[in-house]
């Protein structure tokens, strides 16, 4: 501005008046003195745009608006203008060079400041304001005001979900409750800890509702308004519903972009190379577009024209802008869509966690009390409360209970989904009725035009959802026999219902406000049909039934139709459907619709037969989800009866799955599934020990995280079954404890497929007393060697691995793949060199063991000496070992191993019990014998003595029995006199096993009484314990030992072994 201030002091100095020659010359040099200006003006703005085109694209724009804060807004307004021409000259002269790349360039950077400012201003009205549901006629809410963080993990994979999201959902719901990597929206982008690579593509997943294009939008508004994000230049969001109506046209990327974008007019970006750029694709599962991403041409210019779908996929592929980074949003559904090599991560939208869901709607209502009061009466109610995860259905749950506080004193609240449905399409018929129609409060809300909409209105929702159609174009109204302006009147009319938006070119598009809407519009219109006309839309051979009589017949044969059209459905796509179509069946919510429904009948005699049709099909062999989503029909259905009995049950100490039927084993998967309890731990001991009950528990060992299966007679059945569990997508075990049950070297190869998975979870396995060899070792090894191995806890104990199996063993062992931190080989008859494999291992591999257990083995003195180095080394990375106790005795297979020599305590002995054989045979007799008085002799209902030794470590022992006997461990303050308090297993100091030959087994402890099934009698019993892991555990003993009870528990003082001896009975130690 120096020059042009000087030239303005040059031009004033000129006087008036002079000759012709003196004003040429004068002005000659004038232009002359303009030329210099000029020219230095040319050659600074020159230099300038030399380091535009140099520098970094964020570090110029921040010092140009440094440079320019300083300015007045007259003398800023000039400077811009002289820029702006200038460089529009030269950009000219650059393209008459030929210089097309560099133009672009220049033109892109000088004028990326205004573009950015532009679009952000741009998006901030876009974004702004969020509807809830509600079409933009309404009354906007400030996104930022009501946003509500939403739980997002990261993690998972790309593949595709085909459930239907209300069983993806119950599974979700059960999820929040347990610790994973989770994820701030502002940190979509942020490589995780661990990861170097920067990530490009994410893929966010969500089921419809639960907040992705909210997320997307919350994210572009921070960019704009600068509160995050601001390491991207340009954000650019596109909805897949918009680029469908596209799908005919040619576009260059920079085309589509200044396409989407044309309210920034004034200034165009040439390409977008130079910036680092955001774009986002909102809803996948919506696009109509032919993505094919192996049959279509490469571009890699942004300038060249083509089809939108050859767009996107060349942009996914990294083809196209590959320094741009790309955010899909998706329904799990449509994932797969999306080749995983494209995807860099994958997160997912879990909806609302307990306290957001309070925090919504707490915002949400200005009232706290009637807040309170919401979030009081979700939580009475389960299907409620998971449903209201997805945040559409938090808004649709606060509408109605809103209103329904405030137009009722009292009185009950919705409980059911079909009930709360119902309330709010009433709420939409009064408000279209007062606000639309100008009707008074008193008017009925149903007018002949109302019922018309809402028909048609199910119509298309029923025909859409046959198709699995969530938004429509014309062409799907028009199928349906919808004109597109009565469509449009619709979405005016019933705002919070069926919403119309516009898209490019002003197209109309139109959706319902959630897929749980469209479901119950589509099950009113099923139900109306039938009861109107008596057709069954659910039929292929539609019937119709126009005599009430006949009607009322068939009535509970149409909803018996629906249940086996819903149970035949793939992936349970008519599971919601169904619970509101047999919803509407009840008076009470037929009662609601008065207006609506022209007639009704007496469905009461229906209902029952309905609710006895489901109790039969959830006596067959059903799969899981569908026996759930029959329990949620037999809510809608206000039956409750088969799972109220098995809770009454459960909460009893008498509870026992000995009887139960099909039908209520289901139940019990119903209620551990839905409890709000955390299912950290499930425990099959505390239901039935047995193989059958851990087949029917399976879902619940899949969704919890440990699993402790330990001494449950569990065979190969079990391994193949836990080895599907394992392979599942959402199974959520990290940790299976499957120690002494009888799984030999098959069952360890069939669940090796399930520990080889990709998607594996498992980081903890115990195997300890399976009878397992080398066999299994090699297995384990391969395990140890996979790639996708992730296990880092390893309990082979207490079997008879021997040298081979730990030599194969060690070759895992010293596998790269290998993250194993603790080992356990405890009692595996493990000698020196066995042991020096094992030491070869751990130098090959150093990094990651921590854990070393050999204690019970004879590993030799130079091995312990190489071991106990390594433990002092801190280069490797163990810390703890474990070698002792050691020798040869350790050496004898199986846990006989274990065995130690008892001493019957004869101070103890009963008066009725005679001890022979050197003190090893006890019988009892009818004549009380003459011992001496001693505080220690049990004096007491049932004969019995302890023995004198006190167990603290692992002790076997094997016990010959005829008649009827208990064989036991005991404290030693176990009571000496009274009645049943001081009988072995009928208090907390004791454990037995009950041994008859008239009744079997059963094992006892603290009065509770545990039945054991056994195909034979064996008259030797053998018992194990090992006092510090707090397992107690009988075997049958024939050529093998068989077993037949475990306890479980933590011993406080050293166990003393007892024996009862009843009439005409008697027990012998045995030499072992």
């Amino acid at each position: 501005m120096k020059e042009a201030s000087s030239l303005d002091q040059e031009s004033s100095e000129v006087p008036s008046g002079q000759s012709a020659h003196l004003c040429q010359t004068h002005l000659e040099s004038i232009f002359m003195l303009v030329e210099d200006n000029i020219i230095s003006f040319v050659k600074k703005q020159l230099k300038e745009l030399q380091k535009v085109l140099h520098a970094d694209f964020p570090e110029y724009l921040e010092s140009q608006s440094k440079d320019e804060e300083m300015l007045e807004a007259e003398v800023k307004e000039q400077r811009e203008n002289s820029r702006e021409a200038f460089v529009k000259i030269t950009l000219h002269f650059l393209r008459k060079i030929k210089q097309e790349e560099l133009a672009d360039s220049l033109q892109n950077k000088i004028f990326a400041r205004r573009y950015q400012y532009e679009l952000k201003s741009h998006l901030k009205k876009k974004f702004g304001c969020v509807f809830e549901g509600i079409a933009k006629t309404g009354n906007p809410t400030l996104l930022n005001q009501i946003y509500t963080e939403l739980y997002i993990t990261e993690g998972g994979t790309g593949n595709v979900n085909a459930k239907h999201e209300i069983r993806q959902i119950e599974t979700a719901s059960r999820r929040l409750h347990k610790k994973e990597t989770t994820i701030r929206q502002e940190d979509i982008f942020k490589a995780p800890p661990g990861r170097d690579k920067p990530i490009r593509t994410v893929l966010t997943k969500g089921v419809a509702g639960i907040g992705k294009t909210v997320l997307t939008q919350k994210f572009t508004l921070d960019w704009a308004e600068k509160k995050a994000n601001q390491n991207f230049q340009f954000i650019f969001p596109f909805a897949f519903r918009e680029l469908n109506v596209l799908k005919e046209n040619k576009f260059s990327l920079v085309e589509l972009v200044n396409l989407f974008f044309s309210e920034i007019r004034e200034v165009r970006i040439c390409s977008f190379e130079d910036f680092q750029v955001l774009f986002i694709f909102d809803g996948l599962d919506e696009c109509r577009l032919p993505l094919d991403f192996h049959n279509t041409d490469l571009i890699t210019d942004p300038r060249k024209s083509t089809s939108v779908d050859a767009l996107l996929i060349n942009l996914i592929k990294g083809n196209l802008l590959p320094s741009a980074q790309l955010w899909i949003t998706t329904r799990p559904a449509a994932a797969n869509q999306i080749p995983a090599e494209c995807v860099d991560m994958v997160t997912e939208v879990r909806g609302f966690t307990d306290p957001q869901k309070e925090e919504y709607f707490r915002k949400r209502s200005r009232d706290e009390k009637q807040a309170s009061r919401i979030i009081s009466h979700i939580k009475t109610s389960r299907s409620l409360h998971i449903m209201c995860h997805i945040p559409v259905f938090c808004w649709i749950t606060a509408t109605v209970l809103e209103d329904v506080l405030k137009t009722r004193e009292g009185g009950q609240l919705p409980k059911t989904l079909t009930d709360m449905y119902i309330h709010f399409l009433v709420v939409q018929t009064k408000v279209k009725k007062f606000k639309y129609d100008g009707g008074a409060e008193t008017d009925p809300h149903w007018s002949p035009e109302s019922r018309k909409m809402v028909e048609s209105l199910g119509k298309l929702a029923f025909d859409q959802l046959q198709k699995d159609n969530l938004i429509f174009y014309e062409s799907d109204l028009t199928e349906c026999g919808i004109d597109i302006t009565a469509a449009s009147v619709y979405s005016g009319v019933f705002t919070q219902l069926f919403r119309e938006e516009r898209g490019l070119y002003q197209d109309k598009v139109f959706c319902f406000i959630h897929l749980s809407v469209q479901e119950f519009l589509a099950a009113l219109h099923v139900h109306l049909t039938f009861i109107n006309t008596g057709v069954n839309l659910l039929e292929e051979e539609q019937n119709t039934s126009r005599n009430f009589e006949t009607r009322q017949h068939t009535g509970s044969q149409f909803y018996e139709s629906a249940v086996e059209k819903a149970l035949q459905s793939p992936n349970g796509l008519l599971d919601l459907f169904l619970r509101f179509l047999l919803g509407l069946s009840l008076q009470s919510n037929q009662n609601l619709l008065q207006g609506l429904l022209t007639q009704t009948g007496n469905g009461s005699q229906i209902n029952q037969e309905t609710v006895q049709y489901i109790k039969k099909k959830l006596n067959e062999n059903l799969s899981v989800e569908k026996s759930i989503n029959l329990f949620h029909c037999l809510n809608e259905l206000n039956d409750r009866a088969i799972v109220e009995k098995i809770q009454q049950s459960l909460s009893s100490e008498q509870f026992s799955t000995d009887e139960l039927s099909p039908a209520q084993w289901s139940a019990l998967v119903f209620i551990l599934l839905s409890s709000e309890e955390d299912l950290e731990v499930f425990d099959l001991k505390k239901y039935s020990a047995s193989e059958d009950a851990l087949l029917r528990l399976l879902p619940v060992v899949k969704a919890s995280q440990k699993a402790l299966l330990n001494s449950c007679n569990l065979s190969e059945r079990s391994c193949e079954a836990l080895s599907s569990v394992l392979k599942m997508e959402d199974c959520e075990l990290t940790a299976i404890d499957l120690s002494n049950n009888n799984l030999r070297d098959s069952g360890v190869k069939l669940i090796s497929a399930g520990l080889k998975h990709p998607h594996i979870t498992l980081k903890t396995i115990r195997l300890s007393g399976c009878d397992l060899s080398q066999r299994s070792c090699e297995i384990i090894s391969s395990i140890l060697s996979s790639q996708f191995c992730s296990l880092i806890e390893l309990d082979l104990s207490n079997n008879d691995l021997a040298k081979s199996g730990v030599k194969v063993l060690s070759s895992g062992l010293g596998s790269l793949h290998c993250k194993l931190e603790t080992l356990r080989l405890s009692g595996c008859l493990i000698t020196d060199e066995a042991c020096g494999f094992l030491i070869s291992a751990l130098s090959s591999n150093p990094s990651y063991l921590r854990e070393l257990d050999l204690s019970y083995n004879h590993p030799g003195q130079e091995q312990v000496k190489q071991l106990s180095a390594i433990l002092k080394d801190p280069s490797w990375g163990l810390h703890t070992l474990r070698v002792e106790p050691a020798g040869v005795r350790w050496l004898r297979p199986g846990l006989r191993k274990y065995s130690c020599q008892l001493t019957i305590d004869t101070n103890t002995v009963h008066t009725n019990l005679q001890l022979s054989d050197n003190n090893r045979k006890v019988m009892f007799v009818w004549e009380g014998l003459p011992y001496p008085d001693h505080p220690d002799r049990f004096d007491c209902i049932c004969p019995q003595l302890l023995c004198r030794n006190g167990l603290t470590g692992r002790c076997y022992w094997e016990v010959e029995w005829r008649g009827g006997v208990y064989i036991s461990v005991s404290y030693r303050t176990i009571r000496r006199k009274g009645r049943t308090g001081c009988v072995f297993g009928k208090n907390d100091q004791s454990w037995s096993l009950s041994c008859s030959d008239y009744c079997g087994y059963s094992a006892w402890h603290n009065k509770q009484k545990t039945s054991i099934s056994s195909s034979s009698v064996s008259k030797r019993v053998a018992v194990y314990v090992d006092c510090p892991a707090g397992t107690l555990s009988f075997y049958r003993v024939s050529n093998t030992l068989i077993h037949l009870h475990t306890f479980n528990t933590t011993f406080t003082e050293p166990l003393y072994p007892g024996f009862t001896v009843s009439f005409g009975s008697s027990v012998c130690l045995c030499v072992v």
